[in-house]
Order: structure tokens, then C-alpha cells, then sequence
């Protein structure tokens, strides 16, 4: 009796301190709100050239760079990865194109061409915002060279103005049922494929505007990466991204209607995005007042949703596009006509409106996230920092209360695209503000500053990093705890093993790890629910893509360090 009575009066005592605890923090936190809005009409300082290297988001993105030489195909240069070798060499020859470059999109050996032009114009987006934070800590060469293993892809897949090769190992004739399905039949190493290499394109009687639109913006924003160190290069880039372009636009399909079967892999669920998202690259690339008109105008009523915050991804551009338009406002009002400026406005007040929705403490915040338990162990200033967030009942005694501040979260399948692409877009606005000296955004009746966008990027980086109920790194090699079983047929199946198609199936349902590190592959993360199978047969969570290479690539160069915005991308 007296064991359970002093037991009793500890926890009675640590609850009495805890609650005083939550109290004292949640009064610091109301004086510390009040002050910082007291203040928010004072622009935060600018920051300088790159400033002091943070080692922990430098470390992941060094392994997320990885990734992209895993996946590449074609011949391969100073390949740093030792269980791949060289692949596909012949890709294309039928059509007699060199198509052996490029990147398989996931863990198959498929080249798909939206996902893969998506891929580029993220990377490319981040080069050009944070190209010298990735030069700070060695990463800008590997971005670029792995850029143009993807253009040198798409200049070759693009032999006319009017005809776009969008597939590789799969082939599709418009309008009607498949001529041959390969590849996913297979489970064997891209170095030991032996099955057939078919081609699918998009043409005028078959167009795809949202692939070729896409394409174009790839190789637009490339042009610029590419404009100071390869001038010729970058020429050849701009010259087929207007081709590409023009075809989209004159030739309005989209490629998932006219070929019914591509939408079991990437269905594009239309192309007024691409079409908006190519037009802006390509202002940026020419400063062509006829581009700028074409988003500001009639398409931009049909297409940009203006007012309906979306999610970015490879399948929705509008909100990437509503962030790029809206630099322009930041940084070039002055200098552009005041009869785009109604239309610029329009996709800046949306990009805020995205803003908004994604800061947890908004007025207007999404409600699509994890019940994340995130213990409150932020400090800010030396202030115990506590979230507005939705309580959640303490699970026993001497818990911490918690708060509901976790993922975002939006589709069950690959969950982790939507919240990086979403910390990446939060992290350049913020930036975007800090260098013009906007101090703060309004949602609804509270504001925000350029620092609560940052903390929002921060958190949902951290959260793939391992921050997270399940302890784990979505980031393969990141960590002590990271998946085991990528749904890959490259890492899962020994170098020196002799498979064919069908008998490498034994290593898809092998037990044991894979055998090969898919280094920088991010996994497609967790349930809602925040649980997580590791079973290679599980391709709706562990299956790694290019496209989520390259936003958490954007998002972790935008943390590697501080720097201001780039003004202009030339």
C-alpha cells in the first residue's frame, strides 16, 4: 500500500509540474507571438553570400544526389555507383536515335518522359535558386551533370518540331490497345536486360501537350543552368524548348487521352498546368513579353485556378508556377508592363494562399497531415516554442502533452512527393520575401514571416530525415535506420547473380535485404496512420522515383545554409 501510495504521489507530483511546465511555455510562447508581430512590419535582415554550412542537411543532400547516377542509363561516365554498370546502349536505334541516356524513372528500367522532363526542371529550378549553396558543399557539378544526362535524353527524343519520343520499353499506338507491354514483366539488373526496347511518341495526329509542354519547361530552365558555362549548349536547349512548346500549344491534347494505356503508369490529369508552367520558363529563359502575356491572359483565366490553392507534383504544376510568377512581383515589378500586372497579382495572392495553407498555425492550414506526435523539443531563441496545434491526450503518466504538427499529407501513394515539393516551394517564398524585404504574409486575420515558412520546410524535412514516430530515414543512407527492402531490381538483385526475366522474380520475393544500397532513393513514406512497411513488394512505400529525388534535392539545397535570393536567373 505504501509503495503504490508514494508511486501515486510522483506521478500525482510530476503531472502537477508538467501541466505548470505547458503553462509557463504556453505564456512565454503568447508574449513571444506578440512580440514578434509587434515586429513584423520590420523586414528581417538579408542574408549575405552563403553563410556558416549546416552539416546535417548537407550530409543528406550529398546522399540524395546519389540517387540520380543509380538511375541513369546509357554509357556511364566516372560512374560512382559499384554495382551499376553500363545499360540500354541501344535504346532508340530502331527509330535510329541515340536514346541510351536519360534516368529510369523508379525501380524499373522504363524511361518515361514527363515524369523524367520533370525531374530536370525541378533540378534545374534548384540550381538556379541555390546553385551557390550546392557549390558551398560541393554538390553544384553533380546537379548539373545529372541535369544534362537527362537533356542530352530529351534533345535526342525530340528529332522534329512536331514529334516527341515519350517512352522507352513500353510501346503504345494512339487511340488503340498496346502493340507489346515489356519490362514490368521482367524483374532482372538494367545491365542484363534482354527483352524488347519499343518507343512511344506523341505527333500531331497523336498529340500530348502536357508531356511536350513539360518538356519544353525542362529544357527552357535548362538553358539557363547552363547558359554561363556552355553557351552553345544552352542555345540548342532554348531553340527546342520554343519547338516544344509551340507544338504543345498549336497541337492541344493531352497524352494520357490520346494514349488511354500510359494512365496506369502516369496519367496527367491535364495540361493547362504544363502549358502555364512551360510559358513561365520560358519568359524567364527570353524575356519574351510574349510568353508573359500568354500567363497573364486568356490562359491564364482558362488554366491557372487563380485563387484555389493546389498541390505541386509531376502530374500539377500550378503551384510551382504561381511561386515562379511570383518572384517576378518580388523582384522585377518595375520593369514589367502594367498590363501584366493584374495577372502577376493574381498568382502571387495564390502562391500565398498556398503558403498559408501550409503553415500549421494558419487561420486557413490545410487539414491534410499525420497525427504526428511531435514531442514539443523546439527552442526558438531560448524560448520553449509551442505550436497552435490541436492537443493530443498524454498516454501515461509522465507523457508529454503533444501537438498535432506533423507531415503534410495528401495521397496514400508516394505520400512523401507532396510535402517536400510543398517545403520546397515554402523555403523559396521565404527566401523570395527575405532578400525584397517583405516582412511578413497575411492569412486571413494573422501574418507570418519569412522564419515561420522556413521552420514549416525545416520541419518537414526533418520529418523524412528521421524525425518521425518510426525513428526512421526516408532517405536510403541517411541514418542509422533507413529501408532495407527498396522496391528497385537493381539494388535487390546481386551483382554477380545470372538471372533472366522471369527467374530474377526469386530476389522481388527474397527475405533477405537488398543486397545493393539504392543510395538518395526517398522511399514513398509513411500512411497516414504514420506506419511504414519495409517489404519490397510493398512499391506503394518503398518505391524510389527521380521526381522525388529532385524536389527533396531543392528543399535540402535551400538549407544547406542562408543565402539571399538570385535576382535574376541571368
Amino acid at each position: 500500500m505504501g509503495e503504490k501510495s508514494r508511486s501515486g504521489g510522483c506521478c500525482g507530483w510530476f503531472i502537477a509540474f508538467l501541466i505548470l511546465a505547458i503553462v509557463v511555455g504556453a505564456v512565454v510562447y503568447t508574449v513571444k507571438k506578440k512580440i514578434d508581430h509587434s515586429d513584423s512590419d520590420k523586414p528581417a535582415p538579408v542574408p549575405g553570400p552563403p553563410g556558416a554550412i549546416d552539416q546535417k542537411y548537407t550530409s543528406a543532400l550529398k546522399t540524395a544526389m546519389q540517387f540520380f547516377d543509380v538511375q541513369k542509363s546509357g554509357k556511364l561516365e566516372d560512374n560512382k555507383i559499384s554495382w551499376r554498370g553500363d545499360s540500354a546502349l541501344k535504346d532508340g536505334s530502331q527509330a535510329r536515335l541515340d536514346l541510351s541516356k536519360g534516368m529510369y524513372d523508379a525501380g524499373d528500367h522504363m524511361k518515361f518522359g514527363f515524369p523524367m522532363a520533370f525531374t530536370a526542371t525541378v533540378l534545374s529550378w534548384a540550381i538556379l535558386e541555390y546553385g551557390d549553396q550546392m557549390d558551398a558543399v560541393g554538390q553544384l557539378e553533380p546537379a548539373q551533370d545529372s541535369v544534362k544526362w537527362i537533356t542530352d535524353y530529351l534533345i535526342n527524343a525530340h528529332p522534329s518540331e512536331n514529334v516527341l519520343y515519350i517512352q522507352v520499353a513500353l510501346l503504345y499506338n494512339c487511340h488503340l490497345m498496346p502493340a507489346l507491354y515489356a519490362n514490368h514483366k521482367c524483374w532482372d539488373r538494367p545491365e542484363d536486360m534482354t527483352e524488347p526496347r519499343p518507343l512511344t511518341q506523341v505527333n500531331t495526329s497523336c498529340p500530348g501537350s502536357d508531356v511536350a509542354a513539360e518538356t519544353a519547361a525542362a529544357m527552357a530552365s535548362a538553358s539557363l543552368v547552363f547558359k554561363k558555362t556552355d553557351s552553345t549548349y544552352s542555345s540548342t536547349l532554348l531553340k527546342h524548348a520554343k519547338q516544344l512548346f509551340t507544338f504543345a500549344d498549336k497541337h492541344r491534347g493531352s497524352y494520357s487521352e490520346n494514349i488511354p494505356e500510359v494512365q496506369t503508369y502516369y496519367n496527367s490529369t491535364g495540361y493547362g498546368d504544363e502549358l502555364l508552367w512551360a510559358a513561365s520558363w520560358l519568359y524567364h529563359a527570353t524575356g519574351d513579353d510574349s510568353y508573359l502575356q500568354y500567363v497573364t491572359g486568356q490562359n491564364g483565366e482558362d488554366y491557372a485556378e487563380w485563387g484555389s490553392p493546389t498541390w505541386f507534383s509531376w502530374d500539377n504544376k500550378l503551384a510551382g508556377t504561381q511561386v515562379l510568377l511570383s518572384r517576378l512581383s518580388f523582384f522585377k515589378a518595375k520593369d514589367i508592363s502594367n498590363s501584366y500586372g493584374s495577372g502577376l497579382q493574381s498568382y502571387r495572392k495564390t502562391a500565398e494562399a498556398v503558403m498559408c495553407g501550409l503553415l500549421p498555425d494558419s487561420p486557413t492550414a490545410t487539414k491534410s497531415r499525420t497525427d504526428s506526435n511531435a514531442l514539443l523539443e523546439c527552442y526558438m531563441t531560448g524560448y520553449l516554442y509551442m505550436p497552435k496545434c490541436p492537443v493530443h491526450e498524454s498516454s501515461a503518466c509522465g507523457d508529454l502533452k503533444r501537438f498535432k504538427c506533423g507531415l503534410i499529407w495528401v495521397s496514400e501513394w508516394n505520400s512523401l512527393q507532396h510535402p517536400v515539393a510543398s517545403a520546397f516551394l515554402a523555403a523559396l517564398y521565404s527566401d523570395y520575401m527575405l532578400t525584397s524585404q517583405t516582412p511578413k504574409l497575411k492569412c486571413d486575420s494573422d501574418s507570418f514571416t519569412p522564419k515561420d515558412l522556413r521552420n514549416f520546410a525545416k520541419s518537414q524535412a526533418d520529418y523524412v530525415l528521421g524525425k518521425n514516430p518510426m525513428h526512421m530515414s526516408f532517405l536510403v543512407g541517411y541514418g542509422d535506420k533507413f529501408p532495407q527492402f527498396v522496391h528497385h531490381r537493381g539494388a535487390s538483385i546481386p551483382v554477380d547473380a545470372k538471372t533472366g526475366c522471369k527467374d530474377g522474380f526469386q530476389w522481388l520475393d527474397s527475405t533477405d535485404p537488398n543486397p545493393n544500397v539504392a543510395t538518395g532513393a526517398l522511399v514513398g513514406g509513411p500512411f497516414l496512420n504514420e506506419t511504414f512497411i519495409d517489404a519490397r513488394n510493398n512499391s506503394m512505400q518503398v518505391e524510389p522515383s527521380t521526381y522525388n529525388s529532385a524536389v527533396i534535392v531543392g528543399l535540402l539545397s535551400s538549407l544547406v545554409t542562408t543565402s539571399s535570393a538570385v535576382q535574376s536567373f541571368t
